[in-house]
């Protein structure tokens, strides 16, 4: 790394320690099951499976085996596509076991974005669930096989063709698992991972062992994990959060992944915390907002729970106030996109409440990040608001296939964020927003993460969000949608206005109310504004210029 930067501007380095793995995913994982092979390391409350160390690893070189039987190897493709169950795990450490690039695919993708995934990356063989809610799979890769040349082989996970696979497994000796494994490099590409991209088809984010081995070790780092940690998961596997901050945060420790059911659900996700006696609860803001609503919530014995990750978006400061109350007081904030692995910034244990809700915390160690102008690139000064730039180890290999995407993406190894930021003169990180999502009100820049803070403190919010709307007079003008506590009257835009009069300058009290039941969501919980200036302006008649 370079000199270190000048206190001044909006520029920061990591620390340096502990020192990054310089091992491939597959060796890092025979270690910890060398050393804690009669620890818990998996648990799959719907399924009721319960696996120590040393029989995860076995489930994993046996995959692994077989892929190898199928003739299936370094630096091929293949894709996953299912909710979260243990097999999921064993096909993550399994693929990077034997160099086999892992394809995460979104399992609410229909056929048509299936399909374009399946080509895109040259997938030959794809893990499959049979269905998952609403979804049938194997009819919706049956309709898009015919327009994917690669695709060789499909398997329906616990079914015949999961076993025929694995039937492969005994023609393959330990000694050539080893080999094949042994020729692998830590910088070898590992993982692709679609980012929804809001126009367009998504890009594949291509992440090395290198990238998410180290993410998810440093992350559970600043956690401080150890074998005696069991670590809830109701985030899902095929996203960066699932995979790298859950599963390879505990892999690297020795800690227990626990997955409370194969999607989100508020009441599962807590019954998990509290009969395996978690010690760390994963989730986005909407996630948690939704466990500590449930009517039961004060039954669920949370005391063993002293640490996790809230990540996605950020920390409403009442609902940091309720973690603590609950006797969570560890819980950390993490920055990051899919492009850095993915974690950027994090808050640290000890961190005061201010920060745990007012930042995402400081650089990770082994990175730097900078704020700068999003016009001249210019670093900016510490307190001024630019976009978010971060670089080191964790900065992807590229979007797969795609060469123009990553070089607008990347600028001399530095990761384009598109994300708005402040850095204080601690090196503490405040994301005001996207820049897409900032809204510009008769030449007034509004953030709406301030207005979404306010508006969590009126006490009939549950929950809220804001977003800018076209607007004939002011080029836009902000709408806030918004979920009531139970019984409670519904908001209006007078009640708001009252509200919000003498706290709010004027021009940040949304002209507009919507009060909803949930808000439109992306598989990972973040919410979807895209679709939500669409439905506003569609309800409200309103078009750019009136």
């Amino acid at each position: 790394m370079s000199h270190p930067p000048d206190p001044t501007l909006s520029h920061a380095f990591g620390p340096t320690s502990p020192p990054l793995l310089e091992q491939t995913i597959g060796a890092n994982l025979d270690a910890t099951v060398a050393r804690f092979g009669d620890r818990e390391a998996l648990v799959d409350r719907a399924q009721g499976l319960r696996w120590t160390y040393a029989v995860f690893g076995e489930q994993v070189d046996r995959l692994a085996k077989a892929l190898v039987a199928a003739g299936l190897g370094r630096g091929d493709r293949v894709g996953i596509w299912a909710p979260n169950r243990a097999e999921w795990t064993v096909v993550q450490y399994a693929t990077a076991k034997v160099g086999v690039i892992l394809v995460n695919i979104n399992p609410a993708y229909r056929s048509h974005e299936l399909g374009y995934v399946l080509a895109q990356a040259g997938i030959r063989g794809l893990f499959s669930a049979a269905s998952f809610k609403s979804s049938n799979y194997v009819a919706m890769i049956e309709e898009v096989r015919g327009d994917c040349p690669d695709l060789e082989f499909v398997w329906v996970i616990a079914e015949a063709s999961w076993s025929g696979l694995l039937e492969g497994a005994d023609t393959v000796s330990d000694e050539r698992l080893q080999m094949v494994a042994a020729e692998l490099d830590p910088h070898d590409p590992i993982n692709i991972q679609y980012t929804s991209g809001t126009t367009g088809f998504p890009k594949g984010a291509t992440l090395s062992h290198h990238n998410i081995l180290n993410n998810g070790y440093l992350v559970g780092e600043v956690c401080r994990y150890t074998e005696h940690d069991r670590i809830c998961i109701p985030v899902p596997f095929y996203h960066c959060f699932g995979m790298v901050m859950g599963n390879l945060a505990a892999t690297t420790h020795g800690a227990c992944m626990v997955i409370p059911a194969p999607g989100f659900d508020p009441a599962q996700t807590l019954a998990a915390a509290a009969e395996e006696r978690c010690t760390s609860l994963y989730g986005v803001p909407t996630m948690f907002i939704a466990e500590w609503a449930l009517p039961d919530f004060s039954e669920y014995d949370l005391s063993s729970v002293r640490t996790g990750i809230m990540a996605g978006s950020p920390c409403p400061a009442e609902l940091m106030k309720k973690l603590i109350a609950a006797g969570i007081d560890e819980m950390t904030i993490c920055y990051g996109m899919t492009e850095t692995s993915p974690v950027s910034t994090q808050t640290r244990p000890d961190d005061t409440f201010e920060r745990k809700v007012g930042t995402v915390g400081q650089v990770c160690p082994h990175l730097e990040v900078k704020v700068v102008d999003p016009v001249t690139f210019k670093t900016v000064p510490r307190g001024v608001a630019g976009e978010f730039w971060t670089k080191g180890y964790s900065v992807m290999l590229g979007y797969w296939g795609q060469d123009d995407r990553t070089a607008e993406a990347l600028v001399d190894g530095w990761m384009r964020t598109g994300d708005l930021a402040v850095m204080d003169a601690d090196g503490c990180l405040r994301i005001t927003g996207r820049i897409k999502d900032m809204v510009i009100r008769g030449g007034e820049n509004v953030y709406p993460r301030e207005i979404e803070e306010f508006l969590h403190t009126h006490p009939d919010i549950v929950d809220a969000q804001v977003i800018g709307v076209p607007d004939e007079k002011y080029g836009e003008e902000l709408a806030a949608w918004v979920r009531m506590r139970d019984g409670a009257e519904p908001l209006t835009p007078e009640s708001l206005r009252e509200f919000a009069s003498g706290k709010l300058a004027h021009y940040k009290i949304p002209r507009y109310v919507r009060v909803v039941d949930d808000f439109p969501m992306t598989v990972t919980g973040k919410v979807r504004k895209v679709e939500m200036r669409e439905i506003t302006a569609e309800e409200l008649g309103l078009r750019p210029g009136g």
